[in-house]
């Protein structure tokens, strides 16, 4: 018990992304004390418990209930300014997130074990990666259409996926598995829908692609190469833009936006990979938004109408609920909403 109190205090003060000495401070304590807490070397009282729990706002069994996510490598895609302190407090996000999608699946008795079904295919170079993405999107019964959901696709596919909000803006997404098992993947929700979808799908990539021994730079040209390829594959680039254009008006552009999903960059982005734009084209098009602001903005547009999101775990919250697995204060706590609107809902 020692052991999961002390790691528990550890946790709720990470993800919070407190020091020892600022959470000293607010219980009253000093920080040698919060030290010990953490080692193990002192239990605290129940009057510092409650002081910890409403500094680190968790509630008293919090800090003994054992946790049961194990956590993969995080290789965060971050810029300089994402610290070590970002990152943990991060961790401890997913984990709490993790937990309660655990749990209800546990409740439910759901299990299952994911199949990598593009694992073992043999990419030599970056080329190889439309192949492979065509194969995916067959195994998947997705055709080429465009994907209107890509996370509850994922989610359907047994990937979970984790949006956070009130993150910092230089954290963008990572993938990993869980307890060696689960695949999952979290992403900034608060990015633009575009940039949230080419984000997942990068993150898709890291998860499933048996990337050649090559630097890390090489590997997320790797991902973004399957997440614009996925998002928009290059027959319907050909079948949107032709073979060759010498010039395409901003109207096109944001058409294909709203239909696929995909920003107005990557877009221009797909069609130098195509064949059909030249680098230099693309070269023109950048120079052509740093020159004019408002053209900038234009472009930048959130588009995509379609949600990008999944229900899948308030969907399970609630057939627990109706099966009497959790209590309605339970429910309420998971899914952070008002008793008295899930007594509304429940219709039978």
């Amino acid at each position: 018990m020692k052991e999961i109190v002390s790691q528990k205090i550890k946790n709720a003060r990470a993800l919070k992304g407190f020091s020892q000495q600022e959470l000293a401070d607010l219980v009253g304590v000093s920080k040698q004390m919060i030290s010990k807490y953490e080692k193990g070397e002192s239990i605290p009282s129940s009057s510092t418990l409650l002081k910890l729990g409403k500094s680190l706002n968790v509630k008293i069994d919090y800090f003994f209930k054992p946790s049961k996510i194990e956590l993969g490598v995080l290789n965060f895609r971050k810029k300089s300014s994402f610290s070590i302190k970002k990152q943990e407090s991060l961790e401890q996000r997913i984990k709490l997130n993790l937990e309660n999608y655990l749990e209800i699946e546990e409740l439910l008795q759901i299990d299952y074990s994911f199949p990598n079904i593009i694992g073992l295919e043999n990419i030599q170079n970056i080329d190889d990666i439309e192949r492979i993405v065509l194969l995916l999107r067959t195994e998947w019964e997705i055709g080429l259409d465009p994907i209107h959901n890509i996370i509850q696709l994922l989610e359907d596919k047994e990937i979970k996926v984790v949006e956070l909000f009130d993150v910092d803006d230089t954290f963008d997404g990572v993938a990993t598995f869980v307890n060696d098992k689960f695949p999952v993947i979290v992403v900034n929700g608060n990015f633009p829908v575009e940039r949230k979808r080419f984000t997942v799908l990068h993150e898709l990539g890291h998860l499933l692609l048996n990337l050649p021994d090559c630097s890390l730079k090489d590997q997320e040209n790797y991902c973004n190469k399957f997440a614009a390829e996925f998002l928009f594959p290059k027959k319907l680039v050909l079948k949107e833009f032709g073979v060759k254009r010498d010039v395409i008006s901003l109207n096109e552009l944001i058409g294909v936006q709203e239909k696929y999903g995909i920003s107005i960059q990557a877009i221009v982005h797909r069609l130098v990979d195509s064949g059909i734009f030249t680098d230099n084209k693309k070269i023109e098009f950048y120079k052509k938004l740093n020159f004019d602001p408002s053209l900038k903005k234009e472009v930048n547009l959130e588009r995509f109408q379609t949600p990008e999101k999944s229900n899948r775990f308030e969907q399970l919250v609630y057939r627990a609920l109706s099966q009497e697995m959790i209590s309605i204060s339970k429910a309420s706590s998971l899914l952070n909403r008002n008793i008295n609107l899930l007594i509304e809902n429940s219709l039978l």
